[in-house]
């Protein structure tokens, strides 16, 4: 029995910047991200931000960042809705692990951030990695743990302690619906 083969273009990362719009890179494959996101999911991300900004405001080694360019290799560059960096970043991208990744859910990225993205994020070694559902009022807490991420608590109103080395920051998910 005959299968035919496919070929997929394979794109690396000066292609991607020549690109108009919003776009991820997975393994040398473009996803287009979402067109402008809706007031809701900008709403839950900036108070996701503020929450761990404040929290990590006197916090020498790390940060909080609203999306940013996280490049993981040539074919794979990613822009998670937010982030926490521990470390100096120097080049015009994160080149390195972040601390922490937070993903809001929508319909065109469901799939992507449940799958895709959570098992690059594990393989990356990121510390933990939450995924807000806006349309459940939901967080749910990975935290890696023998190199793979084990979910730690899922709900609407409560608080996490989150540990960073020398920096923590302790979040009242109530706050952030």
């Amino acid at each position: 029995m005959n299968s035919a083969a496919r070929i997929l273009p394979h794109y690396t990362y000066s292609d991607w910047e020549t690109w108009e719009g919003q776009w991820e890179l997975i393994d040398g494959i473009p996803h287009a991200m979402d067109p402008m996101p809706v007031p809701r999911h900008q709403q839950i991300a900036t108070s996701l931000t503020a929450e761990f900004h404040f929290q990590l405001k006197n916090c020498k080694q790390c940060a909080t960042y609203q999306p940013l360019e996280y490049r993981i290799a040539d074919d794979m560059i990613l822009q998670p809705e937010m982030l926490v960096v521990c470390g100096k970043i120097v080049k015009k991208y994160l080149d390195f692990p972040p601390a922490l990744v937070a993903e809001i859910l929508s319909p065109g990225t469901f799939l992507k951030d449940r799958h895709s993205k959570f098992s690059i994020y594990e393989a990356q070694g990121i510390l933990f990695y939450l995924i807000l559902s806006p349309e459940n009022e939901e967080v749910e807490v990975y935290q890696l743990e023998d190199k793979a991420f084990v979910l730690k608590q899922k709900g609407r109103d409560f608080v996490y302690s989150f540990n960073f080395g020398d920096c923590k920051a302790t979040i009242d998910f109530a706050e952030v619906w």
